[in-house]
């Protein structure tokens, strides 16, 4: 007999970690164009972090009870009317714009959702929306060109890492601010090392005596700051977190709603399953386990993606 029940993270109100639970769902039933996902793999990202604190109450308020999650890759389990592209039983990736990857089974429309190329583990599947669309974005923003100088902050995360492969694939020359112990990485990848730090703005000067000629933030507002003060024109600077901080200097805020489509998630998904760029998988944990996942990533130095296995739990 199928299973009606299924898992989900869910939060009442806004908070700490402790705030999260996993409780049991109805699983549903998908629409019109929707497709029903049992979910095998789905990041976590600090957007959802701060989404749950209450931060981005402003731009992204919570209606309680509140699920998360917008990374997922799994099995279609059952397809709505109209839907002709999928099939029970195929392996799919995609994303979810309703808060609900974070659990066993979620209803995504069809549209958002693009075939899973076998040469993708689920861990990498699952992982690559935010964080390659965000990425994609983010490049696109500044429009690097072939020998200029880009610097990116948080240059090793998990956007970071994909934003400094792209810019290395647009052969500009990338300065990647991180911290040492990720130097080897980044330089195994064509890009520069740059230690985090006190004296930073010194050694980029050092290392680009000719000038920055484009900056991508991912880490907060005193990055977007010191671009300015490098003299970086404020419409090649974008960041992804520092909102109110890129209205006061004029600088772009480009991120995963400019770039949330199933084409540039296939376009991504391509360039990993060649080759062409790496995903790495930083941990994986059951659902049950979200907590401890979120405090990993909270820690702001993880290097690669962390990502929750609900069929695990």
């Amino acid at each position: 007999m199928t299973s009606t029940t299924g898992r989900a993270v869910r939060f009442d109100r806004y908070g700490g970690r402790d705030v999260l639970y996993v409780t049991d769902i109805d699983i549903p039933s998908p629409s019109e164009g929707e497709v029903l996902v049992e979910v095998r793999a789905a990041g976590i990202n600090p957007g959802e972090a701060a989404i749950r604190t209450g931060a981005l109450h402003e731009r992204f308020p919570a209606t309680f009870p509140c699920g998360e999650g917008s990374d997922l890759a799994g099995v279609v389990a059952a397809v709505g009317p109209g839907v002709t592209q999928f099939s029970v039983g195929d392996e799919v990736m995609g994303f979810s714009l309703r808060r609900s990857s974070h659990a066993t089974h979620t209803v995504v429309p069809a549209r958002q959702l693009i075939r899973k190329p076998p040469q993708l583990s689920w861990e990498v599947a699952g992982s690559l929306y935010v964080a390659g669309v965000t990425a994609y974005a983010a490049v696109r923003a500044v429009s690097p060109q072939s020998g200029e100088t880009v610097g990116v902050s948080a240059a090793a995360g998990g956007v970071g890492s994909l934003v400094v492969q792209l810019l290395v694939r647009r052969r500009a020359r990338v300065l990647g601010i991180a911290s040492e112990r990720n130097a080897d990485w980044l330089q195994s990848h064509g890009v520069t090392p740059v230690a985090y730090g006190d004296a930073l703005a010194d050694r980029l000067r050092k290392m680009a005596p000719h000038g920055i000629d484009a900056f991508i933030d991912l880490f907060g507002p005193e990055y977007v700051q010191l671009a300015v003060d490098l003299g970086v024109p404020p419409e090649r600077i974008n960041t992804i977190i520092a909102f109110q901080k890129a209205a006061e200097v004029g600088a772009k805020t480009e991120g995963s709603a400019e770039a949330s489509t199933a084409e540039v998630l296939a376009e991504m998904a391509d360039l990993v399953a060649t080759g062409a760029i790496d995903v790495d998988i930083a941990a994986a944990y059951p659902l049950e386990r979200v907590a401890d996942a979120f405090a990993q990533l909270e820690q702001r130095h993880t290097h690669g993606k962390i990502v929750l296995l609900p069929q695990s739990s």
